[in-house]
């Protein structure tokens, strides 16, 4: 057999490894970072960022809803500012982030207006993803500029964005925005051809790094071979794009991290080419809407950890979380807030709403309905988490 005909039957070999867990892609969320959108010394590319408009306008083209998760903004108005390298200044980058929205934001509209396509804008924190209904609120705008024919480009409003309430970058961001769309596929592009053996960067030829073109699990090992953070004004880097297919992988959405400046690297994600690193879903059934919200919409306030027989119970046996089976209560709460839940060997099992505050899970943890009655009556005697209410993670730790 000819070497062209081997490749042609790898490809089609790859194509059907993907097809196993991609059907036809209805609803991508494309994320594109910071260096994918600018030159060397961080200045926005219009080059670039037509190449990025013009494939994007070319899926949309067929049919397939594209929702975009956009870096660059600081960079962008760093640049505007003339200022040459990114500043530690939280309020320095805050207002570098205000001027560059409006510069990026411009420069898309330019761009995708030229291809008769429309955009529209929406900035987000951390915080508007906590409160249930305002969650919803977003889901819905989302929803009606689809059905507009209106492509979504999403960002962090890094302009007011703290600490407390930032994403931590626009990979999980990304992964984020998948669940709340429920999108089909999770696309990141980024300057490099996906997550290698090696880091490509250290080898003397980037030859002696390989591919790794599928991944069926996240495993340590795999997390392992993520380096550190990105370019001078990104924040994100393989480890974080790993984290954001974690995300993605648990809640069955397929995912792949992709070299941005291959030729119409969307539409041959989207065709299912051997393109970049592919990252399978999670076995298993379609996490429900609530559910999704509680593993990663919301911020937990406090902790409790379970014992090894209530471990067993919820992972093994879908049960809720009782007083009896927790040992330890961590931080301050109030019931209706949201906890993490951890062995006693401190893995993250869990994540639910609390039916309690801290203080009353410290007077019923431990003990059996029949103590409870007999101390408190029956207003304490109820379950720590309704199985409703609690998200398993298993052996995956999403924090």
């Amino acid at each position: 057999m000819n070497l062209k005909n081997n490749n042609r039957l790898k490809n089609i070999e790859f194509k059907l490894e993907r097809k196993k867990y991609l059907k036809k892609i209805k609803r991508a969320v494309v994320k594109i970072g910071t260096s994918s959108l600018t030159s060397g010394n961080g200045n926005p590319d219009i080059k670039k960022m037509g190449k990025f408009a013009a494939e994007v306008a070319k899926s949309a083209d067929t049919g397939v809803e594209i929702i975009i998760v956009t870096s660059g903004a600081i960079a962008a108005g760093l640049q505007f500012l003339g200022i040459s390298s990114r500043p530690k200044d939280i309020s320095k980058l805050q207002a570098a982030a205000a001027v560059g929205q409006v510069e990026l934001m411009g420069k898309y509209s330019s761009l995708f207006c030229s291809l008769g396509k429309k955009i529209g804008q929406i900035l987000l924190t951390r915080e508007d993803m906590t409160r249930r209904i305002q969650y919803l609120n977003i889901k819905n705008t989302i929803e009606n500029l689809l059905k507009l024919k209106v492509i979504p480009v999403i960002n962090e409003n890094d302009s007011v964005a703290v600490e407390e309430i930032k994403f931590g970058d626009n990979d999980r961001l990304a992964a984020l925005v998948s669940s709340l769309t429920q999108a089909d596929l999770l696309i990141m592009l980024t300057d490099t051809g996906g997550l290698y053996d090696r880091n490509p960067a250290d080898l003397k030829s980037p030859d002696g790094a390989r591919l790794i073109s599928f991944v069926e699990k996240i495993t340590p090992a795999i997390e392992q071979l993520a380096g550190g953070k990105g370019s001078e004004y990104s924040l994100g880097g393989m480890l974080s794009k790993i984290k954001a297919a974690k995300i993605c992988s648990f809640l069955q959405i397929p995912s792949v991290i992709a070299d941005s400046s291959t030729e119409d690297v969307i539409s041959k994600i989207i065709n299912f080419e051997k393109i970049g690193t592919f990252f399978a879903p999670a076995p298993g059934r379609k996490v429900k809407s609530l559910k999704r919200w509680i593993a990663f919409g919301i911020v937990s306030k406090g902790s409790i950890i379970i014992d090894s027989g209530a471990v067993n119970a919820v992972i093994s046996g879908g049960k809720s979380i009782l007083p009896v089976g927790v040992v330890e209560v961590q931080g301050s709460f109030n019931k209706g807030d949201t906890l993490n839940v951890y062995s006693t060997d401190g893995m993250l099992i869990a994540k639910g709403i609390s039916n309690f505050s801290d203080r009353d899970v410290v007077k019923v943890m431990g003990k059996k309905e029949n103590k409870i009655l007999e101390q408190h009556g029956s207003s304490l005697c109820f379950e720590i988490i309704h199985r409703d209410s609690l998200v398993v993670f298993d052996e995956n730790n999403y924090e």
